[in-house]
Formats: structure tokens, sequence, C-alpha cells
């Protein structure tokens, strides 16, 4: 090579790095190594208690999934022997497979937390489901190091906040064009957790990190199908394989996330520096712009339509046969989202507003056991998802797409017009749920899984003060068979 070449190409590396953000890598790296428990707010910590409780009911709910069956019998196939539980079971593996089954859990009904972006160009609602892929791993290494719920806040705190922030600071474009992020970004809050359980330094924590984003993946035609569930599971388990690999002496790039072929370039064409350098804990996502924990086992784009819906049908006591026809309108994002128009499935449902709309309509409610093939399936309900008609609304559309603005006008048979709109669902940061609700919920969960009232009321009550438990596995005990 000329001098004159060697010379062109010393000159243009700099120029670029500089243009993606010169050691941000390094940067998040630090974060991940050098924020300790005390750092971490009493706020962060309150609202953490909350979605890992949610966490753990949904991974319980998860296990008699049909999807959860399938897991547990691939991984008895396997004969892995090991100390980590796999939830709702009387399983032990690997921790990385412990993280995997429970990640596919956590997310298996869709009825797991959902991080929230603000930025006007990017999505409300559409940025990941930070708790799947973060607490399954935390929760496996804690309970095979016998770590305290102490260590298990911490690593799962400093897991979410890599991982949201990543989340927040990638292009949009990444999402649009088909990328989940739950899977792609979840293995950065994976491999946090992993490293700073296993103590690595600011290096292997950079390569711990690389090593994550190569094993990203996650795809969303698999929308409302058992693989959106399994990309949490696999984001899950990729951060404890990459700790396992580094610790092993295994090698990677130090910049994963900011050189011209590394994951923000790669994954989305570009991404928002200013999202996330000098951001990482300041303020916590759980903070600003906060964590939504889901009322219903759907996308949680359906969630201001079922809150409106259900309180407009509640106020005016709408009988399915009073229902013309139902119209409901959003932003343009969120048909994108919501693509299944007529569901034959479960899983279809939950990205379908129709459904959503219907079954609120003829029960009243829209939890995990109206969310099942059956129910989707049966001929009234069928019939009147063909009354729902779902679009975009101009007045949807203006309000900007920081927001989820559902606008529902029911068209009676007597030519009334009953309508509502909402920007945000309960459970959002605008509409939260206490810890009390959140209980709620996890019972709500527990029993959909047949778990014993004992062990459900001993769950909540340890996780409320997990900071103060001595063992994660007296925690893992109550959620094993």
């Amino acid at each position: 090579m000329s001098s004159s070449a060697d010379s062109a190409i010393k000159h243009f590396t700099p120029d670029i790095a500089s243009k993606h953000g010169e050691n941000l890598t390094r940067e998040v790296a630090e974060f991940v190594v050098n924020t300790s428990y005390e750092r971490i707010p009493d706020e962060v910590v309150e609202l953490a208690r909350k979605s890992i409780l949610d966490g753990l009911g949904l991974a319980l709910s998860g296990s008699v999934a049909e999807s959860g069956k399938i897991i547990q019998n691939y991984l008895l196939a396997q004969s892995m022997l090991g100390e980590t539980t796999v939830i709702g079971t009387s399983q032990r593996v690997p921790e990385r497979f412990a993280a995997f089954a429970n990640g596919i859990g956590v997310h298996a009904d869709d009825f797991d937390d959902t991080q929230l972006a603000v930025a006007k160009d990017r999505v409300y609602g559409l940025l990941t489901h930070p708790t799947a892929p973060c607490l399954p791993a935390a929760l496996a290494l804690t309970e095979s190091m016998n770590a305290t719920g102490q260590d298990l806040l911490h690593a799962y705190n400093v897991g979410l906040e890599v991982e949201t922030k990543i989340a927040e600071a990638i292009s949009p474009r990444h999402y649009q064009h088909g990328f989940h992020a739950t899977a792609t970004c979840g293995v950065f809050a994976s491999g946090s957790a992993a490293a700073k359980l296993r103590g690595f330094d600011v290096g292997q924590t950079q390569r711990t990190l690389s090593i994550s984003a190569s094993l990203s993946a996650g795809l969303r035609e698999n929308f409302g199908t058992m693989t959106k569930p399994l990309h949490a599971g696999r984001a899950a388990e990729a951060g404890i394989i990459a700790a396992d690999l580094v610790g092993a002496g295994w090698t990677a790039a130090p910049g994963i996330l900011e050189s011209p072929r590394g994951f923000f370039q790669a994954h989305g064409g570009g991404f928002d520096l200013d999202a996330i350098s000098g951001k990482l804990g300041n303020p916590w996502t759980f903070v600003m712009p906060g964590v939504s924990i889901k009322p219903n086992p759907s996308g949680s784009l359906t969630h201001p339509g079922m809150t409106t819906m259900l309180g407009l049908v509640l106020e005016h006591d709408i009988k399915p046969g009073d229902v013309e026809r139902v119209d409901v309108g959003t932003n343009h994002n969120m048909p994108n989202a919501l693509i299944h128009h007529r569901p034959t499935n479960e899983l279809q449902a939950k990205f379908s507003m129709e459904f959503c709309m219907a079954i609120l309509l003829l029960e009243r409610r829209g939890g995990l056991p109206e969310f099942t093939d059956e129910v989707v399936n049966r001929p009234d309900v069928q019939e009147m998802i063909t009354r729902v008609n779902f679009g975009v609304h101009p007045e949807a559309e203006a309000a900007g797409y920081d927001k989820m603005t559902t606008i529902i006008d029911i068209h009676l048979k007597d030519g009334r017009t009953i309508s509502g709109r909402a920007d945000f669902g309960k459970g959002s940061p605008a509409n939260p749920m206490t810890y009390d609700e959140a209980a709620d919920k996890f019972r709500g969960c527990a029993e959909f899984a047949s778990w014993p009232g004992f062990k459900t009321e001993k769950i909540i009550e340890t996780v409320r003060s997990l900071e103060a438990l001595g063992s994660v596995r007296e925690l893992t005990a109550l959620l094993s068979a």
C-alpha cells in the first residue's frame, strides 16, 4: 500500500469515529462497572420492584402456554443438568437455558412491561419490552451465585438502563423496517447484567457488549407467532453466553455500538448520540419517560383503546346487540404494528385492535382467559370483529407519534354515537399501577398457572422488600414446582 493511501485511511477513520460517538461503547461499559447500588435512586428501585413482580408473574403464566410446554420438553430432551430454575416447573438447567426458557415465558402472552419513548420521531410504546430479556438473565445468575435480592435489583436496573438507552438512541428505521427491538437491544440488558454480576472490568464489559451485539436478532414479521417470545428468550440467553465467553478469554471489537460496521449502523443506519451519551442514569429510564405495565395481554398499542372502550361500555351499559359498528382511529404507525385484522388464534389476537375492541364489547374484560384460540374463534367474537373498523384518524395523526392517541366512535343501532379518546392506557406513567395493583395482576397470572395461593402471596411480599432478601434462592424456590 502506498504511503499516500495509508495516510488517507488514517485521516478518514478518526473523522468517522468522532461523527459516530467515539468511545461510546466504553462509556456504556464504564456505566455498568462504576454504577454502585447506592447510586440507584430509591424511586428507581421502587419502580423496578413492580416490574420484577410483573415479570415473575408472567413467567408463571407463560410456563403453561403452549410455547412454554414446547420449550420445557425441548430442554428435557437435551438431558441437561444445572442449578437454575425454569419458573413454574421443577426443572433445573444451566444458567443460560434458564434465562432462555424464562425469557420466553415472560414474553409468551405479550403481557409484559413496555419501554416508552417520547422523541417525536420515535413511536411511543414501540421500543422494547425491557424486563423480558433482562430479568431472566439476572435471576438465573443470582440464583446460581446464591446472591442477594439487592444483587438482583442492582444487575437488573443496570441492564435495563443500558438496554433502554440503546433502544432510544438507535434510528427509528430499526423498528420501522422490521427489527424487533426487544430482541436486538435486549441482548445488551442481559450482557450488562451478566458483566455486572461477574465483576468484569471495563475492557471485559466492552467485549461482553460486543459479543452480545453479534448475537442480536429478531424480526417483526414473526409477531403473532411463538417466535416473538423466542426473541426475548434468545436475548436473555445471549448476554450470559457473551459473559461466559469473555470469562474464558474470548476476544471482540471494543467499539461495537458506534463503529461504522457496528450495531447502530448495521441495525438502524445510524443513531442519536445525544439520546445515550451522558444520559445513562441521567435520568434513569424508569423515572423518565418511564416503563408501562400492561393491563391486558396484548400489544401495548391496544391499551389506550381498550382502557377507553371498557370505560364507555361500563358507563353507558352498552350491550353487544346495541352496536352497529365501531370506528377506531390512531396514527399511521399503530396499524403498522397491529397487523392482524381478522385473527384466528390467540397470538394474532394480541396484535388485533379489532379483537381487543370486540372482546370488551362481548365480555367486558380482556385478560388471559379471553386470549385463547377457543375464544378468538367463537362465532359471536368473529362476527363482532367484522363490526370494528380500524384505521388512521387525522386527529390522532396530528397528535404526534410520542403518544398512542386512540379515538373511538361506537355507532349504536338506535342512531346514537358514543365517543371517547385516550393518549395513554392504564399502567402507563400517566396512569400508573400501584404495587398493590401490580400484585393483583400477579395473582391473576399465578391463578392462570394454577399456582399455590400460599406461594403466590409469599412471592408478592418477598419482592415488595426484595433488597432485604438474603438469598435469591428463597425467591426461586417459591417459583419452582
